[in-house]
Parts: structure tokens; C-alpha cells; sequence
């Protein structure tokens, strides 16, 4: 019936005014984010230099090592109990169908396209794994922040998008570390740039593909008297589970955060003892609270001044029509997949009942660019530099796709 009345509204009907309202309300974010990735953009520039890259790698990793570990502890510890835990199930179910039905489009999409060797896989990934956290994060504040946002107060309404946006990180690192790290796999000549291909290794190996080769070099168990003991036995087998899931990858601080707050916060002591405004360590969920502040204007400084360096000579690897199609698929066919799958998991009963910012954030989930931790993985993986050039061009595109998309999904919820 919603739908309807959007329709009705966009072909001139009655709620024409609505119509207007809220398009103001979604373009208005992304203005300010456009804003301030703008002034990242002009303090990395030449002409004012202030932000040069060492400086960006610094912010990145401030933010990525402290400020946004901070606001996912304050906000979703505060947020977060044991009973919203079994009711926000649907959240980490949500990134994992979009990482599915993302592959699944970027497979037929990529299929049709044909891009070059060696990047099939790399494409499908590039249209599969949106942005889930930053992003999101940075939308949901700046929308927040307006006094006339449909989502209620303005604390209440940011508490409630963070805490649920963070509440689905801890998956995504999941999925970015084991599934996106083996689509990301070299291929045979052991790189992707196949004019280092034909120059011999400084390290030959033998009788094994790049591809199967392990991001960390293990050494031989030394065969001796205390692997006998059961000691040595169960050492060695979390050893080998540490290093076969990339736990250390997996464990980065946005994810350590994420799972302490669900931890402290769902238990009721602990909540007590640390999140509630009268508790006796109250002062350190402040102090996060004051640093996760910073977050945002940090991350879209160094986002604004990353741009500077233009898309690189990934494109021209990549090729045009495979961009096209990235950004094609990525940013108009996934998020309508998405809007079908949030709406039938209403119908099923699936959402708690009439909260519109938890179907918000799902709806947001699948509408995101491609993940900016993506390029993390495919700087291990020997691709950085044409998932620079993706991430480039995407981000560019996006601006304009996320105001039509929630636009849309503003008159489907309201």
C-alpha cells in the first residue's frame, strides 16, 4: 500500500509535498558528507597540502584503531541486552543473504560482461560485499542530526541506527577475511600484474599454486616426544584453527569492540557497572562516547582526501566496460534485490514490530558502495591498486544513487 502511495505521489498525486519532504531529508545527509569528504579532497590537494598521504594513512588508522572502536563500544554496549540480541537475530542474517545474493548478481553480471583475465572473481566480489559499517555509520549521524529526521529524537534516533549497524560488523569481517580473501586469490603465475608474471621469483616454489599459498608462512611442527601428549595435541589444533580461519585478520578493533559491548552489555551487572549514566565506570563509556564523536568527521576527511589520487592505473587494467558494470551492478541492481528481501522478511514476522530504523539499517545494508575494507584484503592480495580504482569510482557514483535510494525507502517506510 506504501509503495502505491509513493507512485501516486512521484506521478504528481496527493502526497506531492511528502514527496518533496522526503527528498529533502535524504539528500540533505548526503550533502554534508559530500560536504566534508569535500574539504578532505582540498586539504590533500596540492594547493593546500596539509593532508598529504602519510597523514591520511595516520587518520586511517586512528580512526580504524580507536575512534571508531570507541563509538561501536559506547553506543551498542548502551543499546544492546540480551533479549535485543534475540530479537535483532535477523541483522547478521541480513549481511550474510546480501553477501549471497550480491555474489549470485555479480556472477550473472560479470558472466555477460566478460571482463579481463585474471579478474572474474575479483569483479563479482567488487558487486557482492558492500559498505556495511562506515558508510552506514556516517549516514545515520548526519541524518540524525537534523531536527525534522522521521526517526524521533535525535539521541534516541543515532543510538538505535549505531547500535544496529555495529551489531552486523562482526559478520562482515567474517565474510571479508575467509570469503572475500579466497575470491581475491592470485591466479597461476602467482599476480595480478602479468608483466612481473614473466620475471623469475625470488623465491621458486615448488609443486604449488599462489593460489593455495597461506597469507602466513608456517613452519614444520617439529615431529618429537610432546606432540604425543594430549598438551601438544590441543595446542597444535587451535594453532591450526587460529591460522585456518585468519582469526588474526578477522580480530581487528571495530570487531573486538563490537563483541565486548554485546558481552558486557547483555549481561545485567555489567551493563549496570559500566553503561548506565550512574555507574561507577560510567567515565570510560563517556570517554569513548566523546572520542567516538570524532569518527565521523575523521573518517570523511581522510575518505575526501584519499580521492585526491584519482582512480589510478587500476582502471585501465580493469577496463571500462567491467567498471560500468560494477558500479551498475553494485549500486542498481543489488539494492532492489535487498528492498524485495527486507519487505518478505516483514511479511514472515521476521523484523520487530513497528521499528522503522531497524528496517532502515537493513534496507541501507544493501544499498551501501562497495567495502572500503575490501581494498584491505585486495592490498594483500596483490590487487590493491584496481580495487582502489573500483572503490574510486563507486564512491563517486554512490553520491548520487544512496539520495534516490532513500528517498525511495523513506516513502515505503512512512
Amino acid at each position: 500500500m506504501k509503495m502505491e502511495t509513493f507512485l501516486l505521489s512521484a506521478a504528481g498525486g496527493g502526497g506531492g509535498e511528502s514527496l518533496l519532504g522526503s527528498i529533502k531529508i535524504a539528500v540533505l545527509p548526503i550533502a554534508k558528507v559530500f560536504t566534508m569528504c569535500f574539504l578532505g579532497f582540498l586539504m590533500a590537494s596540492k594547493y593546500v597540502d596539509i593532508l598529504p598521504a602519510n597523514g591520511r594513512k595516520l587518520l586511517n588508522g586512528l580512526v580504524f584503531s580507536l575512534l571508531l572502536p570507541c563509538l561501536i563500544f559506547s553506543q551498542l554496549g548502551q543499546a544492546i541486552t540480551l533479549q535485543k540480541m534475540l530479537e535483532w537475530w535477523f541483522i547478521p542474517v541480513n549481511v550474510v543473504i546480501s553477501a549471497v545474493v550480491g555474489s549470485l548478481i555479480g556472477f550473472v553480471v560479470v558472466t555477460l560482461v566478460k571482463p579481463p583475465y585474471p579478474y572474474f572473481k575479483f569483479s563479482i566480489v567488487q558487486i557482492a560485499i558492500g559498505n556495511i559499517g562506515n558508510v552506514p555509520l556516517v549516514l545515520i549521524a548526519a541524518l540524525c542530526r537534523d531536527t525534522s529526521n522521521p526517526f524521533g529524537d535525535m539521541n534516541t534516533c543515532s543510538t538505535q541506527g549505531t547500535a544496529y549497524i555495529s551489531f552486523g560488523q562482526w559478520v562482515g569481517a567474517i565474510i571479508l577475511y575467509t570469503y572475500v580473501f579466497r575470491m581475491f586469490a592470485p591466479p597461476v603465475e602467482g599476480t595480478f600484474d602479468l608483466e612481473e608474471a614473466i620475471l623469475p621469483c625470488k623465491i621458486p616454489q615448488q609443486d604449488a599454486s599462489s593460489e593455495y599459498t597461506p597469507l602466513l608462512e608456517q613452519e614444520d611442527a617439529p615431529m618429537d616426544s610432546d606432540n604425543s601428549n594430549n598438551k601438544g595435541k590441543i595446542k597444535d589444533f587451535l594453532v591450526f584453527i587460529y591460522e585456518k580461519l585468519k582469526l588474526k585478520q578477522i580480530l581487528q578493533p571495530p570487531i573486538i569492540a563490537s563483541i565486548l559491548a554485546m558481552v558486557l552489555g547483555a549481561v545485567p551487572f555489567l551493563k549496570r557497572l559500566i553503561f548506565t549514566t550512574d555507574a561507577p565506570l560510567y567515565f570510560f563509556t563517556d570517554s569513548c562516547i566523546i572520542l567516538g564523536e570524532a569518527m565521523i568527521p575523521c573518517i570523511l576527511l581522510a575518505l575526501g582526501g584519499n580521492l585526491v589520487d584519482g582512480p589510478g592505473p587500476g582502471s585501465s587494467r580493469i577496463g571500462l566496460r567491467t567498471l560500468v558494470a560494477i558500479i551498475f551492478g553494485r549500486l542498481i541492481l543489488v539494492p532492489p534485490a535487498g528492498l524485495g528481501i527486507v519487505m518478505l522478511a516483514d511479511k514472515l514476522g521476521f523484523l520487530p514490530a513497528g521499528d522503522k530504523m531497524f528496517r532502515f539499517v537493513l534496507l541501507l545494508q544493501h544499498s551501501m558502495p562497495t567495502s572500503v575494507l575490501s581494498g584491505a584484503v585486495a592490498n594483500l592480495r596483490g590487487c590493491g591498486k584496481e580495487a582502489a580504482a573500483v572503490l574510486f569510482w563507486v564512491h563517486i557514483f554512490a553520491i548520487f544513487s544512496m539520495a534516490g535510494w532513500i528517498v525511495l525507502y523513506l516513502n515505503i517506510l512512512f
